[in-house]
């Protein structure tokens, strides 16, 4: 089942980073730093209930996940 609080973190094509909704028109937040677009996502999702962020590289593709509470995180460890 999808969950409505997730966020990705992508390359934005003008340079930067972007923390988009899955099927959105437009950007959630904008920054120049993924570490930043990263934190921002953070906040963003914990302040909708949790969920679920994904980590994009340069490339595209998912580089990591990151579960922020209070999310259903099926693992049984950290991160």
């Amino acid at each position: 089942m999808a969950h409505d609080n997730n966020r990705h973190v992508v390359p934005n094509q003008g340079g930067g980073w972007d923390v988009v909704k899955p099927n959105a028109q437009r950007a959630s937040s904008h920054h120049d730093t993924q570490s930043d677009a990263i934190n921002r996502g953070r906040q963003i999702v914990g302040n909708a209930g949790g969920g679920e962020l994904n980590i994009h590289g340069r490339d595209g593709a998912i580089r990591a996940k990151d579960t922020i509470a209070p999310g259903n995180d099926p693992r049984n460890i950290n991160g």
